[in-house]
């Protein structure tokens, strides 16, 4: 079954045959021991490190359809390396590419998506609040905005819409998880605990999306709901809204009420707080396993983890753009 690797260390990658050799180094730049990656089992390097490389590599990785994902400093993502696409549909693109172009169009996309988005935000407040947390009044703000999705007239009453809602919902999160309070949403850098689980996971969520849409036929840059911009996979974000509630919030709450990410987990920079390595390991192996998990889909009728739903998201996306069936953002039911 193949996986995601991650590299923490900084190190130099190259092929051996027809693997892949990951040869660390330490700060006075000594090498360590040799891992060997089997390249049969891996669909995604995360690269959190100074990484070496060449040409040869790349293509090497590009054949073999291995995207590289990576990470600076502060754990921001910057940028990925993608093997040549291999799924395209210029019909697909061109309806993509219209659907953007079309107000209205662009409307009955970019609403379903914040609608689901609020609707999971809430499932998630709801678990707690049912659980004794003094979060009312965040869940009845976001039951108030709600109501305003489908009516407003353009994206960027939308987007200021779906901006209060996120403010009510992380109003909520010092309740849920009072070992990290959240006084305010803070991203460049981020500069307590809260904020850098936050960012971090949102990075790991949108990566994720970022894979299953490359194998679909949908174009990565062409959103609906974020504005298209140089250098970035808008369409990743627009998907991103639907799941972080359930997949990065809930993971989060978690991870620190379990006592599995603590205090120790994290460091202080200049204005800048960052997870450790031992914070990173234990994010990325609930990731990992989160993504695998898997629930009973209603109208499949069978399991599917809960990376594949990402996937499916994807397919209505394309039926919406091919005018087949319209399009009805992911909705949780637990």
């Amino acid at each position: 079954m193949k996986k995601s690797y991650y590299l923490f260390n900084p190190g130099r990658l190259s092929r051996k045959d027809n693997t892949l050799k990951f040869v660390p180094e330490d700060e006075e730049g000594n090498q360590g021991q040799p891992r060997y990656l089997p390249v049969e089992q891996i669909t995604n390097l995360y690269v959190f490190g100074s990484l070496d490389a060449n040409s040869a590599l790349y293509n090497f990785l590009g054949k073999n359809g291995i995207g590289v994902h990576f990470f600076d400093f502060y754990e921001h993502y910057t940028g990925s390396f993608y093997p040549k696409e291999y799924l395209q549909a210029g019909q697909l693109h061109v309806q993509q590419s219209l659907h953007y172009a079309d107000p209205q169009k662009r409307m009955a996309l970019a609403q379903p998506l914040i609608d689901a988005a609020s609707f999971n935000m809430l499932k998630t407040l709801k678990y707690y609040y049912n659980r004794g947390r003094e979060i009312q009044d965040a869940v009845e703000a976001i039951e108030e905005y709600r109501q305003g999705i489908f009516v407003t007239t353009n994206v960027e009453e939308l987007m200021g819409l779906e901006g209060n809602i996120r403010q009510a919902y992380y109003a909520a999160f010092t309740d849920i998880c009072a070992t990290f309070p959240l006084e305010k949403r803070i991203k460049r850098p981020p500069t307590d605990p809260m904020n850098t689980l936050i960012s971090f996971c949102n990075m790991l969520c949108y990566t994720a999306c970022l894979d299953m849409i490359y194998h679909t036929q949908l174009d990565p840059t062409i959103s609906f709901l974020h504005e298209p911009g140089v250098r970035r996979f808008s369409l990743a974000l627009d998907l991103a809204e639907i799941f972080k509630p359930l997949l990065v919030d809930r993971m989060i709450f978690s991870l620190v009420n379990k006592k599995i990410i603590q205090p120790k987990d994290f460091k202080t920079e200049v204005n800048a707080c960052i997870l450790k390595e031992s914070g990173r390991k234990n994010i990325l192996k609930a990731w990992d396993t989160k993504l695998s998990d898997t629930i009973k889909h209603r109208k499949l009728g069978r399991n599917v983890s809960y990376k594949h739903l990402i996937k499916l998201e994807c397919y209505k996306l394309t039926k919406q753009l091919m005018d087949i069936e319209p399009y009805q953002g992911f909705k949780a039911w637990w």
